[in-house]
């Protein structure tokens, strides 16, 4: 019978220091989410005003711009191989 009580008292313990952990895990993660999805986002608007203000030909979006970059150095890097 005593064993059985020490068996249960386990029990909960382990269901209590694996329910706190979880919270936690959570936090940490949404945290980071968090955190990871601000550095991202004002990254992208600072390249994207970069490339606005610099590197857009008359009459071209960012995103056109942005391909067109892409594609350039695409074509330089497979020159520069050969």
């Amino acid at each position: 019978m005593a064993k059985s009580k020490l068996v249960k008292a386990n029990e909960k313990i382990a269901e209590g220091v694996v329910a706190g952990y979880k919270k936690i895990e959570d936090g940490v993660v949404s945290g980071y989410k968090k955190i990871e999805n601000g550095v991202v986002g004002g990254f992208s608007k600072m390249t994207d005003k970069f490339v606005d203000e610099f590197l857009t030909k008359e009459g071209e979006s960012v995103e056109e711009a942005k391909k067109r970059l892409a594609r350039e150095q695409a074509q330089r890097e497979s020159g520069s191989r050969r």
